[in-house]
């Protein structure tokens, strides 16, 4: 099988490395990749967001596959250009897509399904959303409705700053067209999860969980980034949780797509609060998540390239027995540019990876990489690195993650120390 990868991220290396284990993969592309992943991939210099370019090179190559890793590409409608040219693809469709494209879209879908998530307004009117934050009371949730790459989620602690929010998204001066519309809902206490299944328009996979860490500081302090490093499996994932979780919020979406004339295929990423045992919906992505795949991919096993097209071709009930997971634990640790969110340097020279590939368990995968013309490593983006390893427990992941870490010379990059510090802290108080 020939497969095109989209993407460039440290999720799209982690697919790629991935992928690359699969007997059934003979050849394997990326467009546009990066450094990590050209080492192993050939990389084709087509942008995510060149959707005729795409549909071209996988028609010239008889590309058997494509698999698109960022959201972005398939809101634009990436998808059905494929499906329309007779090439499987694992991602929905533009209109299902809408799931992670509009804020509004995925809890008007939660309202008309009966799917627990927080209560919520829509808003394009200043006025009307002061009037709602007012009514409601802090603290209270402001988002875009919009793609904000990941960043478009304030938390606010008083009302005050709330209206800020509200008032920055809709003149555009915060995040541009994404805020056009904004949704506020209510803030729900809790602890945070990422649960991923597969599916193909009707059938659902559930692969599994993790635990991300948007907060930029240690100890979940600072703005929210994209994301600063995850760990799969989430410490308090249970059987019983994860049955409700299916039943209540994947399932329901998955149906309710369906029954509304958006079948969805592709990964299904949802954003989840747990509370006393329950869950309730945050939000739902349509894609791997990024830091979580890192994570993920360590731990799975099975023939992803043979399972991603059965989801493609709506085959998935065929192959549900095909995916299992190791007992051990993975995390990734990100490491970014300094400034990071905010603004940060670009260009600055990267060593030290190959030595943390060698540590026990660890690899490396890249994210804002690329080369210069010397054929140094370099960072062109905000997160840069996912360094990720996996062991017998939290810990020893973790221990093994910042070993890799620590071999990296990057005097212009950081990372957060305390990854996986929640699962850390809950297995210390239980022991």
């Amino acid at each position: 099988m020939k497969i095109l990868l989209v993407g460039s991220g440290g999720r799209e290396h982690a697919l790629a490395w991935k992928l690359l284990q699969s007997e059934s993969c003979t050849k394997l592309y990326c467009a546009p990749g990066n450094a990590g992943i050209s080492k192993d991939v050939e990389c084709v210099p087509i942008q995510v967001d060149d959707i005729e370019k795409l549909v071209e090179f996988s028609t010239q190559n008889s590309i058997d596959l494509v698999v698109v890793g960022p959201e972005n590409p398939l809101v634009l409608g990436l998808a059905d250009a494929l499906n329309n040219a007779n090439i499987n693809v694992f991602g929905p469709s533009a209109k299902a897509a809408e799931l992670e494209g509009s804020k509004g879209f995925m809890k008007d879908l939660c309202a008309r399904h009966n799917i627990c998530t927080a209560k919520y307004g829509r808003f394009t009117d200043v006025d009307k959303a002061t009037k709602f934050i007012n009514d409601a009371g802090a603290p209270i949730v402001v988002k875009t409705d919009g793609l904000a790459a990941g960043k478009g989620v304030i938390i606010c602690e008083n009302e005050g700053e709330a209206v800020k929010a509200a008032t920055d998204m809709l003149s555009g001066e915060s995040f541009g067209a994404a805020g056009n519309e904004i949704v506020i809902e209510e803030f729900l206490e809790g602890e945070e999860v990422s649960f991923f299944a597969l599916a193909d328009g009707k059938t659902i996979m559930p692969l599994t969980s993790a635990q991300d860490h948007k907060r930029v500081g240690e100890g979940d302090t600072g703005p929210n980034t994209g994301g600063m490093g995850a760990y799969s499996p989430a410490h308090f994932m249970t059987d019983t949780l994860e049955k409700q979780i299916i039943e209540d919020l994947i399932e329901p979406t998955i149906a309710g797509m369906a029954a509304d004339g958006y079948p969805f295929t592709g990964v299904l990423f949802a954003g989840i609060m747990v509370k006393d045992g329950i869950a309730t919906l945050l939000e739902h992505n349509i894609r791997f998540g990024d830091p979580e795949c890192q994570a993920i991919m360590m731990r799975m096993q099975g023939d992803l390239a043979q399972i991603l097209l059965a989801a493609a071709q709506g085959r998935l009930d065929e192959v549900r027995n095909d995916i299992s997971w190791s007992n051990d634990a993975a995390m990734c640790v990100v490491m970014a540019a300094e400034g990071y969110p905010s603004s940060y340097k670009k260009n600055t020279v990267i060593r030290g990876i190959d030595q943390a590939n060698s540590v026990d368990g660890a690899y490396v995968f890249h994210a804002g990489t690329a080369r210069n013309n010397d054929g140094d490593t370099i960072s062109i983006g905000g997160r840069v690195l996912g360094v990720t390893a996996i062991g017998s427990t939290i810990s020893q992941a973790q221990s093994q993650a910042y070993k890799a870490v620590d071999c990296i010379k990057w005097p212009e990059g950081f990372c957060r120390r305390d990854i996986g510090w929640r699962a850390l802290k809950a297995n210390s108080a239980a022991a």
